[in-house]
């Protein structure tokens, strides 16, 4: 969720401060040009002062004109040698008074004649457009009428360079993104910080869920942090752990009392069978039949008991070597398979550890081994095989027997159930629950599906890292 989160938040503080730093940049382009055209009008406007004397002196026929426009010339040249600008004084058919350098004519691009129009209509010129750091041809001209008397008599025109209001920009503009940088920075560790408040409790609820889900049944969680919102759900679920821990609770005392309450009286009732017998022929079928309805009884209400007690016990979980752990399980069933007429074949690895409970681990490879020897016919194969699959150690258990359907697959393990196939066989149905809930406590799992093309492949799943240190 955080990292859905998280470039969410990115992506909207980005776009805002780019929102912001767009126009500032556009902004200050525009003022540092704004100096420079002002700063060409006030010289513009001392050239035009200038050439009026020039003008009118040379009009009026003047001795000193001619002394007035070496002046005037002489002004342009050092204003061009100081400052690199190209400046000029033209009259109307574009012939000049006085300009520098001496080849320099007025542009002839549109935005030049433009200028140059509205210069001689009495109008000082439009700002030039605007000249970017990348543009290295870039040049600001700017146009102002010289009047005499009322009348536009010629034109003042300046040409500058733009190298250095274009340098100014792009400092500016390296200032701006500096800047920007570091209030992404701030916002990106203030968004960490905000996802990290708001999430850090649906993760611990998250994690406290997926613990109940898997038999951890004390999971709770700390209802500290986060919004007031998020407190409360946890508030909340901590009820309705506490709630459902204690109905399990309640089940799992009652069925470990009504086991152990009820083999006394099935005890004594077997042992009146029996004395019944003996006053009854030899080989009676129905007291045959008593007894074994009686034994299966029996083996219910013990598989009962320890369901109870294995929902309950908490797991003993240390490093154990699976293989070698297997491998005594399968030489355990061996003779069992060999009076049966099965073959029990170990295949895998040897020697590969992982963390479980002995003993509730042998007892899920018992259950599962005892399964696959009862289904599978005589002169087939039970394969028992050990590996490792990502960070879990498995050991699959697969038998040649009839197998099972999509619909049985989907219901194997629940408490009392066997396939209609296969009543025939011993079995309360219990042993595959028992198993898994021994399993869980460990953080193990039990898995089924077909083993082509016909049985089935049991997966016993044990953690490689310890689940309580995690």
């Amino acid at each position: 969720m955080r990292a859905r989160l998280l470039p969410l938040l990115i992506i909207l503080m980005a776009g805002t401060l780019l929102a912001l730093g767009f126009p500032l940049a556009v902004s200050l382009a525009a003022g540092q040009q704004q100096r420079v055209v002002v700063d060409r009008i006030d010289d513009s406007a001392r050239f035009a002062a200038l050439a009026q004397f020039v003008i009118d002196a040379e009009g009026s026929g003047s001795t000193g004109a001619a002394e007035r426009r070496e002046t005037l010339g002489k002004e342009l040249a050092r204003y061009q040698t100081l400052y690199g600008i190209r400046a000029g004084i033209f009259f109307r058919d574009d012939n000049a008074l006085v300009r520098s350098p001496s080849w320099w004519t007025l542009p002839q691009s549109r935005e030049g004649r433009r200028a140059l129009l509205d210069a001689l209509a009495g109008r000082r010129s439009h700002d030039p457009p605007q000249v970017w750091p990348w543009q290295t041809d870039g040049k600001l001209l700017v146009v102002s009428p010289v009047v005499l008397d009322g009348d536009v008599v010629a034109v003042v025109a300046t040409e500058s360079p733009t190298d250095q209001m274009r340098a100014r920009i792009l400092r500016g503009w390296l200032l701006i993104a500096g800047g920007l940088a570091a209030a992404m920075l701030v916002a990106f560790g203030a968004a960490l910080r905000l996802t990290s408040w708001v999430l850090k409790p649906v993760q611990t609820l998250d994690a406290a869920a997926h613990g109940i889900a898997t038999g951890r049944m004390n999971s709770r969680v700390a209802a500290a942090g986060g919004p007031p919102e998020l407190q409360r759900l946890a508030h909340s679920f901590n009820e309705m752990a506490d709630n459902v821990e204690e109905v399990l609770e309640q089940q799992r005392a009652f069925v470990a009392d009504a086991s152990h309450q009820l083999r006394n009286p099935l005890a004594a009732l077997l042992l009146r069978i029996e004395l019944l017998a003996l006053e009854l022929p030899e080989g009676n079928a129905e007291i045959a039949s008593v007894r074994t309805e009686g034994k299966r009884l029996t083996q219910v209400l013990d598989d009962l008991l320890d369901l109870a007690l294995a929902e309950h016990a908490s797991a003993e979980i240390s490093l154990i070597d699976i293989g070698a752990l297997t491998a005594e399980r399968v030489a355990a069933w061996r003779p069992y398979a060999e009076e049966k007429g099965v073959r029990i074949t170990e295949t895998g690895r040897t020697a590969i550890t992982g963390w479980a409970d002995p003993i509730a681990l042998s007892s899920a490879l018992d259950a599962v081994i005892d399964n696959a020897l009862k289904f599978t016919p005589t002169d087939e194969e039970v394969e028992v095989s050990v590996s490792t699959a990502g960070r879990s150690v498995r050991v699959v258990v697969a038998d040649r027997g009839p197998g099972l359907t999509e619909d049985e697959l989907l219901r194997v393990g629940d408490r009392f159930w066997r396939s209609g196939r296969h009543q025939n066989i011993k079995g309360s149905g219990l042993g595959l629950s028992i198993s898994r809930a021994l399993l869980a406590a460990g953080g193990g799992s039990l898995s089924y599906e077909k083993n082509p093309p016909h049985g089935l492949r049991v997966t016993v799943a044990v953690p490689r890292t310890d689940p309580q240190g995690a």
